[in-house]
């Protein structure tokens, strides 16, 4: 074989002549490939073996190696906060389902329907004077459960338009409604119920009415197994004959009883839808009780009659043809009668409206209630109403007495407490609270809240002098208001009389209404209502509207507010807000009271300087006759418009007291004018009124020495000085000048000098307030004083009562 020549076919390169492939001895005959010395081809040509490679032809070129490029490190991307967020969002969103679902499962199947609770047997309401005697006992709660089919279909509708109009087919629980309340109540859209009727009567029944997470959800739970156990009729029917309508009154048997005195299967349409309304708020819809409340009554019984025509269960003109049913008077039971009925009704108030219970709560008994009045003081007060009014009526030879009411209290200007209150005659004759209505005007009792104002902010007249008791006013009758832009206003003062131009301090004792009224405009009527409301008055008191006319007292606060407000002026400017409940428990437990609130409401100055003039009223002016209590006493008569009401308001530095007789038809309950009453052509605040506190401030302080008031005046005023200057009158070319504002002083217009009255008379300074012992003002920089004295009052003759416009 020549070197070039290639291995025969069927021979294994690199394997010696016979030889077997793959073995070898090592000495130059093929060996294993890897293992031999790759020599065995005879040429010599060395060979290389590799396993499963062909040997390569040395006549190519070599094959080119491609390099493949290693792959890059691949980078992990960073996830952001806000996705990570969302994932974790996400995460407690699926575990709060399941942990929601497992808790509603859980309560569905533990919580059972219990039996009912313990206010479905009531018990009595005990009240205490303050220390600790008996006052009165509340009667068990007055209930009869009736069935269903007693129940007229017309009131079962109307209770359903007020309250669930698609109760028929809704569940027993509607977590919507209840987001929606609690959302409406935490926003300040006030406070919402949320609850569907059955959850309703879940809590009448069987649970109770505190505010807690733990009773809600024991509502919820209870709700949903009652809807399921029991049928809508059944469910509704217990609602009608557990839910609270007033007046004591639990069910619908015993509110028809209560309010119209019949059967419920006898109450019409109208009379049920009324029943209807009053769930929403049963002490403050009934009419009787709360007369000022009548139109919010009324708008609730529209809204229920609407809502009846809406469901298609009334038709439009049945609707249209029902009138208001107004109920009749509570009769209250004889436990309650003479004034214990009137603490009860206003302690009740006085609890609810402050969030200490609830109302349905404090009905279904258990308490003991402890208040503020002392009994020899509660006694002195009757008395002294007695005395002065009750045994002088003489219905039947006079007509006019039947229309005479009494409301009176008397707080304790140091701390606020109410000692003692006359509420009417009788409660179970006169349901309604004389001393804690508001629908009656307090007329010019309300005129010294304008001067605290004035002398709080600094006020100032139309020509820039600063108000004080010995200002300069122009008192003439029907004088035009000056510096208002809402229009002309010129009030007329009592019986018409003209005064002239006299100081503040006189036109109080006097309570000249156009000097008040221009007073109110020179300080400002937002800031005379502000002030108001800070001595003790409710915002909410109707008719206290910032207008000049907020000076002669149109708004128509209680007795009892005034009490509050004039023992502020007492207390040197502090307080002005009062408490009637000492003390409250229920099985062994006390409950919270708001704590006493403090507060200077007016400066010292201003309050002071109020009392200062007003103690001139009883020494000189329209309040005489409280010079009874033999001590020294500040206070202010006070008449409403048409003499439908006269006031006394009055107070010592130990206790401050206010007095109104009011006129109101027994039978229509319409307020009417006092002419004639008590044998006397004119029921004002300074007769029978003003006795009344006289005699009763004598009686309640008896034992206790007179203290005279500590006053602290404004600066450069002071009591008991000559009379103030005024400016003389002089004459123009022209003739004679008139003040052209309501202010008159030291460079002031000048007015002309006024003659005799047409009958000859002049008035009598002394009688007037002017003179020793009127109000001077130390002279200021550029005062001019020693101009004279003040014209004289003019008073015109006495004007029929139909003609009186306001006054004292």
């Amino acid at each position: 074989m020549s070197p070039s020549s290639s291995p025969p076919p069927g021979t294994n390169p690199g394997a010696g002549p016979g030889t077997s492939p793959g073995t070898g001895s090592g000495t130059g005959s093929g060996t294993r490939p890897g293992t031999g010395s790759g020599t065995g081809d005879p040429s010599g040509t060395p060979r290389t073996s590799r396993p499963g490679w062909e040997p390569r032809d040395p006549t190519l070129h070599p094959p080119v190696r491609v390099a493949v490029p290693e792959p890059a490190p691949r980078r992990h991307r960073r996830r952001g906060p806000f996705r990570r967020l969302l994932r974790r969002l996400l995460g407690a969103l699926i575990l709060g389902t399941l942990l929601l679902a497992g808790a509603l499962a859980a309560g569905y199947l533990l919580v059972e329907i219990p039996p009912a609770n313990a206010a479905a047997v009531a018990q009595s309401n005990v009240y205490l004077y303050r220390d600790g005697t008996p006052l009165a006992r509340d009667g068990e709660v007055n209930r009869e459960s009736v069935r269903l089919d007693r129940i007229p279909l017309t009131l079962q509708r109307a209770v359903l338009a007020a309250e669930e109009r698609d109760f028929a087919t809704s569940r027993a629980v509607d977590p919507k409604a209840m987001v929606r309340a609690a959302w409406n109540t935490v926003t300040g859209k006030g406070r919402q119920s949320g609850s569907t009727i059955t959850q309703q009567y879940v809590k009448n029944y069987y649970l109770g009415q505190e505010q807690t997470l733990s009773r809600k959800a024991k509502e919820f739970f209870i709700a949903i197994r009652l809807g399921r156990e029991k049928s809508k009729q059944d469910i509704l029917q217990g609602y009608l004959n557990t839910s609270y309508f007033g007046r004591n009154a639990y069910g619908v048997q015993a509110a028809a009883r209560a309010y119209y005195g019949k059967d419920v299967e006898r109450l019409d349409t109208a009379e049920g839808a009324y029943l209807a309304s009053l769930l929403k708020a049963p002490s403050a819809y009934d009419v009787v009780a709360h007369p000022e409340n009548r139109a919010k009554a009324v708008a609730r019984w529209h809204y229920v009659l609407d809502g009846m025509v809406t469901e298609g269960w009334l038709d439009r003109t049945g609707r249209a043809a029902l009138r208001f049913p107004d109920p009749q008077t509570a009769r209250a039971v004889s436990a309650l009668s003479g004034q214990r009925g009137y603490v009860v009704q206003a302690v009740e108030e006085y609890l609810t409206s402050r969030g200490i219970v609830d109302e349905k709560t404090l009905a279904g008994g258990g308490f003991r209630i402890t208040t503020t009045l002392e009994p020899d003081k509660q006694e002195a007060l009757a008395e002294a109403v007695e005395d002065r009014v009750v045994s002088r009526l003489d219905p039947d030879r006079n007509p006019a007495d039947r229309l005479v009411r009494v409301g009176a209290a008397a707080v304790d200007p140091a701390n606020g407490r109410v000692l003692a209150m006359y509420g009417g005659i009788d409660y179970t004759r006169q349901y309604v609270n004389n001393a804690t209505r508001r629908d009656y005007q307090v007329g010019s009792t309300f005129k010294p809240f304008v001067f605290t104002a004035a002398v709080q902010g600094g006020a100032q007249t139309q020509q820039g002098r600063p108000i004080t008791p010995a200002t300069l006013y122009d008192g003439t009758n029907r004088r035009p208001v000056e510096g208002w832009d809402g229009g002309p206003y010129d009030p007329a003062n009592e019986d018409d009389a003209s005064y002239g131009v006299i100081p503040v301090g006189t036109a109080t004792d006097l309570s000249v209404n156009a000097v008040y009224a221009q007073m109110a405009v020179d300080v400002g009527p937002a800031h005379v209502r502000r002030t108001a409301i800070s001595l003790g008055l409710p915002g909410s008191t109707p008719d206290l509207t910032a207008s000049p006319s907020i000076a002669l007292g149109a708004a128509t606060a209680s007795v009892l507010d005034m009490a509050t407000a004039y023992a502020t002026l007492a207390a040197h400017g502090r307080l002005g807000a009062y408490t009637l409940v000492e003390d409250v428990t229920r099985a062994g437990e006390r409950l919270a009271l708001p704590a006493p609130r403090t507060r200077q409401a007016v400066t010292r100055e201003a309050a002071d300087t109020t009392t200062s003039i007003l103690r001139s009223v009883v020494e000189t002016g329209t309040g005489t006759a409280a010079q009874t209590a033999g001590r020294p006493a500040a206070g202010k008569t006070g008449t409403a418009e048409d003499d439908k009401a006269a006031w006394f308001a009055g107070y010592t530095p130990e206790l401050a007291t206010v007095v109104a007789l009011m006129g109101q038809d027994p039978e229509t309950g319409h307020q009417e004018p006092l002419y004639g009453a008590l044998g006397v052509d004119r029921v004002a605040g300074g007769g029978a009124p003003a006795e009344i506190w006289g005699r009763f401030t004598r009686a309640a302080l008896a034992g206790t020495p007179p203290r005279e008031f500590e006053l602290r005046l404004m600066p450069g005023v002071e009591a008991g000085g000559p009379a103030p200057a005024s400016p003389t009158p002089t004459a123009s070319a022209d003739g004679p000048e008139e003040y052209v504002t309501g202010e008159a002083g030291p460079e002031a217009a000048p007015a002309p000098a006024r003659g005799p009255e047409p009958d000859g008379r002049n008035a009598d300074p002394g009688a007037r307030g002017v003179g020793p012992g009127a109000w001077s003002i130390r002279p200021g920089p550029g005062a001019r004083p020693g101009h004279g004295t003040p014209a004289l009052p003019r008073t015109a003759e006495r004007g029929a009562p139909g003609d009186r416009r306001g006054g004292q």
